[in-house]
């Protein structure tokens, strides 16, 4: 039995087997909810088994979106499930990959550290996974810490994780260490709940030396009392062990489907936890969502729209203001590049037959689809549609605005065209000199100053705010007077940098939404506390059919 920093701490593991993908972080995140709910701290971690350091140079079609945590690391997407359900800020310590395991092993062999000894996968890498677990744990004050191994159980790459995870296990008294399982069941045409995925993903677990303690089976439909009593038995749990997860439209509903199915309370009985509290909060908001009659369409213009994993972020930010607001989001995906080949006329048709209410522009990198944005804004910016444009949407937004309001139609950025005679956006001087790709980008919080009687200020309430970054980029300081006499308005910067822009609201050439922010303000939405910038945008989308907002405000 270990003490960290003279307090026991509970470690429960989530792993995952047949096929990747079935939602072992949400069910990491969703355990993590349900007992903050019950008045325990908890402390997430991810371990991701591929050799990058960090998610910063993958590609989103193959990974999804990265998420950016505060100190400016880049992460797997599962680590905003964790911010988001557990309402936490994470760092760089919270996300382990076999290239920082690697890399510090092999640092301190280069230094001596290990006295000549031959370095092995065990014990010196499975000590290192151990003791940065153990280590973040203690250091976080939490109850309990949660960390979800990445992957498939029989990954190669998975091997020494959860080698650790089976010394741990052997290390840890029998009440502080939980391992739950994440399996597929899947159903016949004919009904038929097949548990064979389940029973061979178990058995390779337990060839590895490790026992599931709960086994959490994904399925279209809730398993059946047979079905969980077949899978009990080939897998030596008890039945209570077994829990359904069926398929949800919301994924805010899992951690009271897995509540319902007795998870909490197995797991509180099985680490001998006493509930200290009981939370209905997060109850109250799903019911709310659930029953909220008033719907707003939203077009999100994109380049990775075929896979929506890359844009989480901002669906679950548009879906907290929605549950604030009262009402529903219908994100209606639109490929950038798609609507480069309309004329305005088919252009705007296609906004009109979509019936959309509002445009969002999000992030990206590199000119595929950039002229597509840029359309979508100028009909925005014209036919004053409400508009939220985010980091590469900010820098576009400019460009659209020099080009057809400034009248320099070259106008452009240096990323796009090096040879513009106008780079009205154009690279931060400290990335002129960057070699290498990943972690080099501005990164995580910075401090946004915001200018009195804005748009940003009614929308912030407040004249200082703290917003994650990720970019390399930034509008040009020799075209910003320029920009500003022709009627746009800088409205937050940071040490020099434009970090806001809008419309004048007034007069007849105002607009009644027109914002955009060099920053991300999906990363720090909450379910219970939205972002401000995508609360307003909702807000005025809603009265742009309903006249004046008549949303509930909580």
């Amino acid at each position: 039995m270990r003490e960290e920093g003279g307090k026991r701490i509970k470690y429960i593991v989530v792993t995952g087997g047949v096929m990747s993908g079935l939602g072992k972080g949400i069910t990491a995140a969703s355990i993590g909810r349900i007992l903050k709910d019950k008045g325990y701290e908890v402390v997430p971690i991810k371990i991701d088994p591929y050799i990058n350091i960090d998610a910063g140079t993958m590609n989103p079609f193959q990974h999804g979106e990265v998420f950016v945590l505060k100190d400016g690391t880049e992460v797997d997407l599962d680590l905003g499930h964790y911010e988001r359900f557990v309402d936490v800020e994470l760092g760089r310590e919270h996300n382990i990959t076999t290239g920082v395991i690697y890399l510090s092993v092999i640092d301190k062999e280069r230094h001596g550290e290990y006295l000549g000894q031959t370095v092995q996968i065990i014990p010196h890498i499975t000590n290192e996974i151990k003791e940065r677990i153990r280590s973040v744990a203690a250091r976080s004050g939490a109850d309990i810490c949660i960390v979800e191994i990445g992957g498939t159980v029989g990954d190669i790459e998975s091997m020494p994780f959860l080698e650790a995870v089976r010394q741990m296990r052997g290390e840890e008294h029998p009440d502080d260490f939980l391992l739950v399982h994440v399996t597929l069941v899947p159903t016949t045409l004919s009904g038929e709940q097949k548990t064979k995925p389940t029973q061979h993903s178990v058995k390779e677990l337990r060839e590895l030396g490790l026992q599931p303690d709960v086994i959490v089976c994904r399925c279209k439909e809730r398993l059946r009392e047979e079905t969980k009593a077949k899978i009990a038995m080939f897998c030596n749990v008890e039945k209570e062990a077994v829990i359904s997860a069926p398929d949800t439209d919301d994924i805010y509903k899992v951690p009271l489907l897995l509540d319902e199915e007795g998870i909490s309370a197995y797991i509180m009985l099985r680490l001998r936890l006493l509930p200290r509290k009981h939370d209905t909060s997060w109850r109250v908001m799903v019911e709310r969502a659930e029953h909220a009659d008033k719907k707003v369409r939203i077009a999100i213009v994109g380049k990775y729209t075929k896979l929506e994993d890359s844009y989480i972020s901002i669906k679950e930010a548009l879906k907290h203001a929605a549950m604030s607001l009262g009402c529903r989001v219908e994100p209606v995906w639109v490929e950038a590049e798609d609507l480069e080949v309309l004329s305005d006329e088919k252009l705007a048709n296609f906004f009109e037959d979509a019936e959309v209410q509002g445009i969002l522009v999000p992030g990206g990198f590199g000119v595929r689809g950039a002229a597509g944005k840029m359309k979508a804004m100028k009909y925005a910016r014209e036919r004053k549609i409400p508009f939220l444009g985010l980091c590469f949407g900010f820098q576009l937004a400019v460009i659209e605005f020099a080009r057809n309001v400034l009248g320099l139609k070259d106008a452009s950025s240096s990323e796009l065209d090096a040879e513009t005679p106008h780079p009205v956006v154009t690279l931060l001087p400290e990335q002129r000199d960057v070699k290498n790709l990943g972690g080099t980008m501005r990164l995580g919080d910075y401090k946004i100053t915001i200018k009195e009687n804005t748009l940003a200020e009614r929308i912030y309430e407040r004249r200082e705010v703290y917003e994650r970054h990720r970019h390399r980029y930034e509008v040009n300081p020799e075209y910003i007077e320029l920009l500003e006499q022709a009627g746009l308005i800088f409205s937050g910067s940071c040490d020099g940098r434009m970090e806001i822009l809008e419309l004048p609201q007034n007069g007849e050439e105002g607009h009644p939404f027109f914002f955009a922010t060099q920053f991300h303000p999906e990363f720090k939405s909450r379910p219970g506390r939205p972002s401000p910038p995508f609360k307003a945008f909702l807000k005025a989308a809603l009265s742009l059919t309903a006249g004046d907002c008549a949303a509930s405000e909580e």
